[in-house]
């Protein structure tokens, strides 16, 4: 069945809680086949595979602890590894259910590191989650912002095999280091408005390319909530980059997406 897989999105987010029957809805209308729900914190995995449950087929879990933690609405710290103890626990517990392991990685931002011991814990957070996959063999869904070289840097030397790189930040030279690693990247719909972004599309080969919304964030518009129907936006948007037809980026990312998260398939082929 022809369609496209958002392969990173934050649909347990607080913005979708008023109609998410209507942003589901406007998805599958849009052409969704599914939407790859990540996490942040341990305190929404509950939240993500409940959605899952009301979602069947259509949404699919991915649970891990991102490198920013939020402390309140006007404060974040870097992740530490007290966040990771409280997470694993419920990981092992959902474990058969998940389809990846996610948001994980680093985020150098200066505002988020105070120095060379806050990086070595962010470290420390992503190796155990690098580990953790591995021996579930689950695919790794990851952030990586001011952070690009290191984070490819530290996946190679941990041996991971399958990752999505989202949203990636950095220059296109180093994001071809990990398409010589077999990773794949994910390109957002905020892509209408990144120079950055429109020439990362241009070196990455399609074959290594998916698409994603980072719902509600990285929307075409900014300050404006995204939603997973944009999809559509990112992909006319890598046809029109690399020349190829629209149908041509929707068959090839759904493949690129469904070679990563395997577990999508039985669903996906009803």
């Amino acid at each position: 069945m022809p369609g496209y897989v958002d392969c990173h999105c934050h649909i347990s987010a607080r913005d979708f809680d008023e109609d998410i029957e209507e942003v589901i809805e406007n998805a599958k209308k849009a052409g969704l086949l599914a939407v790859l729900a990540v996490a942040e914190h341990v305190g929404e995995f509950d939240k993500i595979i409940e959605l899952c449950q009301r979602f069947p087929g259509f949404i699919f879990p991915a649970l891990g602890v991102h490198p920013v933690q939020a402390v309140s609405a006007q404060q974040q710290r870097g992740a530490s590894m007290q966040d990771l103890a409280a997470a694993l626990p419920v990981i092992e517990n959902y474990k058969d259910q998940l389809v990846a392991i996610g948001e994980v990685g680093l985020d150098f931002t200066p505002r988020f590191v105070s120095g060379e011991s806050d990086k070595d814990v962010q470290r420390k957070v992503l190796v155990q989650q690098a580990q953790l996959a591995k021996r579930l063999d689950l695919p790794l869904n990851v952030h990586s912002r001011s952070a690009g070289r290191p984070t490819i840097q530290l996946l190679k030397e941990e041996g991971v095999e399958k990752a999505l790189l989202h949203a990636f930040d950095g220059r296109p030279s180093v994001a071809m280091e990990g398409v010589k690693a077999g990773f794949f990247f994910s390109i957002p719909p905020s892509i209408v408005r990144s120079e950055q972004k429109q020439k990362l599309v241009k070196q990455l080969p399609l074959e290594n390319i998916c698409l994603e919304t980072d719902s509600p964030a990285l929307g075409p518009e900014k300050q404006v909530r995204n939603e997973p129907r944009n999809i559509r936006i990112s992909a006319e948007y890598v046809s029109q980059v690399k020349g190829v037809s629209l149908q041509k980026v929707m068959e090839v990312t759904t493949q690129n997406a469904l070679r990563l998260f395997p577990k999508m398939k039985p669903a996906l082929a009803r």
